[in-house]
C-alpha cells in the first residue's frame, strides 16, 4: 500500500501544474556542514527567537566571565601563601542578599523580553491557509481543511542510501544530491506573506513538525489536536525533521516547504484540487447545502 501512494506521490508531484509553478526556487532553510548559528529567519517568529537567544547569551557571558575573574580573584589573593591565617567568619550579609536579588532582577528581566516572544506563538491568528498535519510511523499526511485535499509527504530514497537511482529521483523533482534525506516526494506549498496556520496531531506515537527557519516547533501527539502559525517572508524551500524520537525511522520523517507567490499558489491550488480531488476555488459550500 506504501508502494503504491509512493507512486500517486510521485506521480502528482511531476504531472501537476504546481510543480513547474515552484522551479527555480532558492533553497533557504537547509542545514549546512559545520554550521553552529541558525538557519536564516524566514519569519517574524524567528528573527523573534534569534533576537532573545542573542540577548540570553549576552547576559550569561557576562555572568560567567564575572564569575571567573571572581575565582581567580579568591584564588590569588586566599591561597594559603599569601593568606596563611584565614579568617572564621561563616557568612556575609550584604553579599547573600546582592546574590538572591541580583539573579532574581536577571530572571525578571529575561522573562520581560521572552514571555511576549512566547504569547506571540501561542496566540493563533486567524489563518488565510489552514492545514491538517498528521504524523505517522514515519511520514507526514498532509490536508488543505479549506479545499477538502490532502496528500501523503515521503521521505525521496526510500532505501535511505545514496545512488544513482535516488539522485536521479532528487534531481526529477528538483532537488540535487545534497538535498538527500531533506526532501520530500510532496511538499507543503504556502503562499508568501500569508498567515498560514497548522493544525497537528498525531496518528500513532508522539511525532514533532517543525521548520528551524520558521522558529516554530509542535508536538503532533495522538488524540489531540494542536496549533502552530507562521507568516513566511520570502520564497523558497524550506526543510524541517521530525523533532520527537518517534522510532526506528525517525531520522528518515523529514519536511518540505516551498514558499511561493501567490500567483505560484493559485495555480499549484488548481493543479492539487484537480489532481487530490478537492473543493474547487470560490465553492461555497454553504449555499450547495
Amino acid at each position: 500500500m506504501r508502494h503504491f501512494t509512493n507512486m500517486l506521490a510521485a506521480t502528482a508531484a511531476l504531472t501537476a501544474t504546481p510543480a513547474l509553478a515552484q522551479e527555480r526556487l532558492e533553497i533557504i532553510g537547509k542545514p549546512t556542514d559545520g554550521g553552529l548559528g541558525f538557519q536564516p529567519a524566514a519569519t517574524e517568529l524567528a528573527r523573534d527567537l534569534h533576537w532573545l537567544d542573542d540577548m540570553v547569551l549576552v547576559i550569561i557571558t557576562a555572568i560567567t566571565l564575572l564569575v571567573v575573574a571572581l575565582l581567580i580573584y579568591a584564588v590569588l589573593r586566599f591561597n594559603r601563601r599569601v593568606n596563611p591565617t584565614p579568617a572564621k567568619f561563616t557568612h556575609n550579609s550584604p553579599i547573600e542578599v546582592a546574590w538572591t536579588i541580583i539573579p532574581i532582577v536577571i530572571l525578571v528581566f529575561i522573562g520581560a523580553f521572552s514571555l511576549p516572544v512566547l504569547f506571540k506563538q501561542q496566540e493563533i491568528p486567524e489563518g488565510e491557509v489552514n492545514i491538517k498535519v498528521t504524523g505517522y510511523q514515519w511520514y507526514w499526511g498532509y490536508e488543505y481543511t479549506d479545499h477538502d485535499f490532502g496528500f501523503e509527504s515521503f521521505l525521496i530514497g526510500e532505501g535511505k542510501v545514496l545512488n544513482d537511482e535516488v539522485v536521479a529521483e532528487l534531481e526529477e523533482a528538483g532537488y540535487t544530491r545534497d538535498e538527500f534525506l531533506l526532501a520530500t516526494d510532496t511538499a507543503v506549498v504556502v503562499p508568501v506573506g500569508k498567515v498560514v496556520v497548522m493544525h497537528v496531531t498525531g496518528a500513532d506515537v508522539i511525532h514533532s513538525w517543525t521548520i528551524p527557519a520558521f522558529g516554530v516547533k509542535q508536538d503532533a501527539v495522538p488524540g489531540r489536536l494542536a496549533q502552530l502559525w507562521f507568516k513566511a517572508e520570502k520564497e523558497g524551500v524550506y526543510f524541517g525533521q521530525c523533532s520527537e524520537l518517534c522510532g526506528k525511522d525517525h531520522a528518515y520523517m523529514p519536511i518540505t516547504v516551498k514558499v511561493v507567490s501567490q500567483e505560484a499558489y493559485d495555480e499549484w491550488l488548481t493543479g492539487a484540487i484537480e489532481e487530490y480531488a478537492g473543493t474547487p476555488t470560490g465553492f461555497d459550500v454553504a449555499a450547495a447545502n
